[in-house]
Formats: structure tokens, sequence, C-alpha cells
């Protein structure tokens, strides 16, 4: 029979494989609306583009006669603006510098678009983080639209999401990449990187939970928890 300790050991893997499943899950819905909203929106703004070129084209008809060459070279500009907006971002990319400046309430969603075009930069493991932190980010926004921007609890929550963080990746992206795997007191540039994303990724966890629980006193108290300064000099 099995002992107690091959249970807690068999719940405990329970548990994480759950927990492994929520967040895949969640990673997978995140994706899928984020591709929704984006065809979305270039499928309006190719709309718009066309209904302009249509709407023009038949107001100079009106008045001058396109003939064969007119109505080929509308086409033409029917299907340069669909290839061009159809090939255009949705949004500009963020910059880093910013997040400083971003209201509270948008300060989650930026940051993670921001995220996402330092993503590809970033080793394996690194990624996986980034998409979890990106899923507690999407939870945590819609909890940051209630708090006071002046409150300690969000000048807590901006340090951490909106310069920490930033700051952790752009050390980071500052190594030489030769120099990203080489060991150095113990951890390379990778590992210590996948650490302080691990590091984040448990705070912003614990600041939602807090959040949610009106727990706004425990923010007073946390202080600078997270002191991971990336510099050349320190990861080379």
């Amino acid at each position: 029979m099995p002992s107690d300790v091959d249970r807690l050991l068999a719940r405990g893997e329970e548990l994480i494989e759950r927990s492994r499943a929520r967040t895949e899950g969640a990673l997978a819905t995140r994706t899928r609306k984020r591709r929704e909203a984006e065809i979305l929106a270039r499928l309006g703004r190719i709309a718009a583009a066309d209904a302009v070129i249509l709407i023009a084209a038949i107001t100079i008809g009106m008045f001058v006669p396109l003939g064969m060459f007119g109505a080929l070279a509308v086409m033409a500009l029917l299907i340069l603006a669909t290839l061009v907006f159809a090939s255009l971002p949705v949004t500009s990319a963020p910059r880093v510098e910013q997040l400083v400046q971003v209201p509270l309430k948008a300060l989650p969603s930026t940051t993670e678009r921001w995220l996402e075009t330092q993503r590809l930069a970033l080793p394996a493991p690194a990624r996986t983080l980034v998409d979890s932190i990106g899923v507690k980010l999407e939870t945590l926004a819609p909890q940051l639209a209630r708090l006071d921007e002046a409150s300690p609890a969000a000048n807590e929550v901006r340090k951490l999401i909106g310069e920490q963080l930033p700051e952790l990746v752009k050390g980071y992206g500052r190594v030489p990449e030769p120099l990203r795997t080489v060991p150095r007191n113990g951890m390379t540039p990778d590992q210590q990187l996948a650490q302080g994303l691990q590091v984040i990724d448990e705070e912003i966890a614990e600041m939602t939970a807090q959040l949610a629980q009106g727990d706004l006193d425990a923010f007073a108290t946390r202080g600078n928890f997270l002191q991971i300064k990336y510099k050349d000099d320190e990861l080379g």
C-alpha cells in the first residue's frame, strides 16, 4: 500500500499538473483572443480603405468617365490597399521609456505588449516565463482600474512591472550573445534572467491575490523585494 509520503507526493504532482494545465489553457485562450482581435482590426482597416477608394472612384466617375483603364486602376488600388493594411502591424510597439508614463490601469497591457516585442530575443525558459507573466498581467489589469494612482500599492505595482521587469529584460539584452551561456559567480546570464522572471511572476501573482482580498496594507511592507539590477559589468 502506498505510504503517506507517496500519497503526498502524488497529490503534489497532481496539483502541479493542474496548475500547468490551467496556465497552458489561459495562454491558449489569450493567444486566440489576440489573434482574433488582430484579424478583426485588419479587416476593419481594409474595409475602411476600400470604402474610401470606391467612394472616390464613384465621385470621380460622376464627372469623368473612368473607362476600362480607370476600372483597372481602381481594382489595382483595392488590391494594393488590401495587401498594405493586411501586412501593417495593428498597433505600434510601445517603447520601454513610455512605461513609466503610462496610466496605472493601462500599465499591464502596455508592459505585456512591450514584452512581446522582446520575446524572440530571450532563451526558451525565459519565453515560457514571459508567457506566464503575460497571463498574470491580464488578470491584474482590471484590479488596477480601481486602485488609487497615489496609493502605496499603486507605487509598488508600477515599480515592479513598469521599472524592474523592463530593467531586467533590458539588462539581459545588453549582455553580448556569446557570454549569455557563460557561468559567472555560479550562474549564467540566461539562468539569472530566468530566476529574475520567476521572482517577478510570483510577485505579480501575490499582488493579484492581495488586491483581490483588499489587503492593501501588505503592499506597504513589501519594500524592495527584488534587488536584481542587471548591468553589463555584472553579467559580462
